[in-house]
């Protein structure tokens, strides 16, 4: 029997055969190539949030910082604002409940200004401070004359 005709028929076989194999691992390369890129942008997102995140937290510490009630009195100090007199309310009915008394007024000498530079004198604010306790009030006790409310409500310019 002649061997060159069966020879010359599994010729294409083969080649297709080839063929398919170098295509599929031409296709999973590509694939595999196509994940990685996908799983490094993964990461970087992955980072990019946790810094987001973390930034956030930051803020957030200095917003809560700033909402203090103890920084918010201190900062309304510092602008020359004195705490509110006593409140009245109004009932359901109408009826006020309760005295208003008018707020102190700020002492004349005192204009509002940023807090003065610390030096290595601890002044008299601190002193009282250390005399006081931790958690004693530093406020200056208001005389008579501010204890007393005023005859009249202060007016406002309009603005």
């Amino acid at each position: 029997m002649p061997s060159g005709p069966s020879s010359a028929a599994r010729t294409p076989f083969v080649l297709l055969v080839v063929l398919l194999l170098g295509g599929g691992l031409i296709t999973l390369l590509l694939l595999n190539s196509a994940l990685n890129q996908g799983s490094f942008k993964l990461r970087e997102l992955k980072d990019r949030t946790t810094e987001l995140t973390d930034e956030e937290q930051a803020l957030q510490r200095d917003v809560d910082a700033h909402a203090a009630p103890d920084a918010l009195e201190r900062r309304a100090r510092e602008l020359g604002m004195v705490p509110g007199g006593s409140p009245a309310f109004l009932g359901p009915d109408g009826k006020v409940l309760g005295e208003p008394t008018v707020a102190p007024s700020p002492k004349p000498g005192r204009t509002p200004s940023r807090a003065p530079a610390r030096t290595g004198d601890p002044g008299p604010a601190r002193t009282r401070e250390a005399t006081a306790g931790p958690g004693a009030s530093t406020a200056p006790e208001p005389t008579a004359t501010e204890r007393r409310p005023a005859a009249t409500a202060p007016t406002t310019s309009g603005r």
